[in-house]
């Protein structure tokens, strides 16, 4: 797989010496990993027939397992929504968001997060864009997520009439965290995309912390390591909104966040934020940060 020059120049100013090493990963498959579907069946009793895939345990979910197998996709635990195909990293932002209360899924499609979310005690608005809707209900139909009402919105333009108790923001991004699983995103990776993304993300997490409770928490989360559509997007956020970082603890080894690029300087309280590399944890590369609104 080649990459192109603008990309090779990006991360080795973001990397230095660890380009190399980042790059190498880029071209490794991801490992399988599952979560298991607790609406349908707790963790122990599906631990046994699964034993033939050599669960090994995701330190920061505990319904997480890497396996070793193929097809998973393909067979009758699946379907019948008894877990759920998920990369690792994805499983993050809804343990970070710590749901409670009415929940809102911005930009929910196809539904791997917002049937996580589903699994904690909380009702879950789960919206996207009319064309990427039938994934999304498929999957909360299969995951058996009642607690789950879908809408229809563009997530920038978000209506309604009450707020909400915590908000996932799972920005649409250039994804490189997830070449390894799509490899053609390396391809149609460009700067001008990154500048087309940010408008659009810094509008998802404005309208998103608008729709938030006071002391209500924001996760804002991207499969993508571009610390314009990441550090800055929550730097813009910062500056102009009543609003405060929390530290995110989790057992897993992370990236020092990104506090200056290209002459930008970004809110000392950013280094607070989540950066993961693939190298780091043998996932994705993923950026979460959580917010919560001052009041």
């Amino acid at each position: 797989m080649e990459f192109k020059k603008e990309f090779i120049e990006d991360y080795k100013e973001l990397l230095g010496d660890e380009l190399e090493v980042f790059l190498d990963y880029l071209r490794r498959p991801l490992r399988k990993s599952i979560r298991i579907n607790t609406i349908k069946k707790p963790v122990k009793e599906m631990l046994p027939r699964i034993e033939g895939w050599k669960p090994k345990a995701i330190p920061w979910c505990a319904e997480g397992f890497y396996v070793e197998a193929r097809g998973v996709g393909n067979e009758p635990g699946h379907c019948l929504g008894h877990y759920y195909v998920q990369e690792a990293a994805s499983m993050i932002p809804p343990v970070v968001l710590e749901p409670e209360g009415v929940v809102l899924d911005m930009c929910a499609s196809p539904g791997s997060k917002t049937t996580q979310l589903a699994t904690y005690d909380c009702v879950v608005f789960a919206n996207d864009r009319v064309r990427r809707m039938a994934p999304l209900q498929h999957n909360v139909q299969r995951c058996g997520a009642t607690n789950v009402i879908l809408t229809r919105q563009d997530g920038t333009r978000y209506h309604s009439n009450f707020l909400f108790d915590r908000v996932l923001v799972d920005a649409p991004c250039t994804g490189v965290g997830a070449i390894r699983k799509k490899y053609e995103i390396a391809r149609m990776w460009s700067r001008r995309a990154i500048n087309q993304l940010v408008s659009t993300q810094k509008r998802l997490i404005t309208r998103g912390f608008n729709l938030l409770k006071p002391g209500g928490i924001l996760v804002y989360s991207t499969c993508t390591l571009s610390p314009k559509e990441n550090e800055g997007v929550v730097d813009y956020l910062l500056r102009s909104h009543d609003a405060e970082l929390e530290e995110i603890a989790l057992p897993i080894k992370r990236s020092e966040p990104v506090l200056e690029w290209r002459g930008e300087n970004y809110h000392s309280s950013i280094s607070k934020c989540l950066r993961l590399y693939p190298q780091d944890n043998d996932t994705e590369g993923f950026f979460v940060a959580k917010v919560m609104k001052v009041g």
